[in-house]
């Protein structure tokens, strides 16, 4: 006699089994339904995920790969890199030619220090000391020359040493001045314009250093990896190729008498030919353009029908969707149209 264990073993097994066929009869219930559904319009089309190619900005010798392709990545990672030491170099000099520039501005911006203002003040009381003796030796000769105890050329010559020693002061308080007032403005701003140029170029540098990562832009899976470790690579020679997993879309096309019963936004299910899965997304975008229709969609009119493009957006999709994989697109017309009626 069979214990009490084994029969319920076998009940489980059995309401397994009647649960998976009833869950599949209802899918299968679905689809049939669907395709004999005249609120339902089926379209065709093909998965369209955008792939994107990644080179450095910079010019060099790749040192590293990361990724192989099939590998998956996330956004931030680095996937490659050029030998950075040349990048190092030169931000180092950019850094040095900043602080020289700095330092010239700190200089023009403080003016001249106490004792070069002192040594201007000490030219100008020898200068006017020895203005002071050229006129007295000027009007001494003068005098003796009233008297016939000088000369002319005498008189002449002290003239001269005087009008000498009254220019020396002159520049000598000029200078001064100027050792008093600092330098100009508009030597000021060029010292600033110097500095702000120098801090453009070590910005510059700091970009170019950390160009020498290749960075993923986004989430996605390796599809072809171009180069290899040791190849000398310019800027915008191609590295990797990714393609993105977000978003994915799915290009269709729907013929002229269709048309009225969609819009932007409609939501829409889509499944291929290897999966029974079925996903979700909605219309973004309906071409204002008619053409005809490609030779990769198969549709139950003729091929050289014009029909519109239109872009679905795949709100659940994963590796079950590949680039270029045929699909089928079913819209719900009855629900697009009482929308369309509402907003009317």
């Amino acid at each position: 006699m069979k214990t009490p264990s084994i029969l319920t073993g076998k009940i489980r097994w059995i309401a397994l089994a009647v649960a998976v066929i009833a869950v599949g009869g209802l899918l299968l219930f679905w689809l049939l339904h669907d395709r004999d559904n005249p609120n339902v319009l089926r379209l065709y089309g093909n998965v369209d995920i955008r792939e994107v190619e990644l080179a450095f900005r910079q010019p060099g010798r790749m040192t590293s790969m990361a990724l192989d392709e099939g590998d998956a990545v996330t956004a931030g990672a680095v996937m490659a890199q050029l030998d950075a030491t040349p990048y190092h170099e030169k931000l180092a000099a950019a850094q040095a030619e900043l602080h020289a520039a700095q330092a010239g501005l700190d200089k023009l911006r403080s003016g001249n220090r106490p004792q070069e203002i002192a040594q201007a003040q000490e030219h100008v009381r020898q200068a006017q000391a020895a203005s002071r003796e050229a006129e007295r030796n000027f009007r001494r000769q003068s005098t003796l020359l009233e008297s016939g105890a000088s000369s002319q050329r005498t008189v002449d010559a002290a003239r001269a040493a005087h009008d000498r020693a009254s220019a020396d002061l002159a520049s000598a308080e000029a200078a001064l001045s100027l050792a008093k007032d600092g330098f100009r403005s508009e030597d000021i701003a060029a010292g600033e314009a110097g500095v702000a140029a120098a801090e453009a170029a070590l910005a510059q540098a700091r970009i170019a250093l950390a160009d020498t990562e290749l960075v993923a832009p986004s989430n996605g899976i390796v599809i072809a990896r171009v180069r290899e470790p040791g190849s000398m690579v310019t800027s915008s020679t191609p590295v990797y190729t990714l393609s993105l997993r977000d978003p994915v879309y799915v290009r269709a096309y729907v013929s002229g008498p269709d048309l009225g019963h969609l819009a932007p936004g409609a939501a829409v299910r889509v499944h291929g030919d290897s999966s029974d899965k079925v996903y979700h997304g909605q219309i973004g975008f309906i071409s204002p353009r008619a053409e005809f229709t490609p030779k990769t969609v198969e549709t139950t009119d003729l091929r050289t029908d014009l029909v519109y493009r239109l872009r679905v957006v795949v709100a659940d999709a994963d590796q079950g969707l590949r680039q270029g994989m045929p699909v089928t697109v079913d819209v719900d017309t009855a629900r697009t149209d009482d929308k369309r009626a509402q907003g009317k």
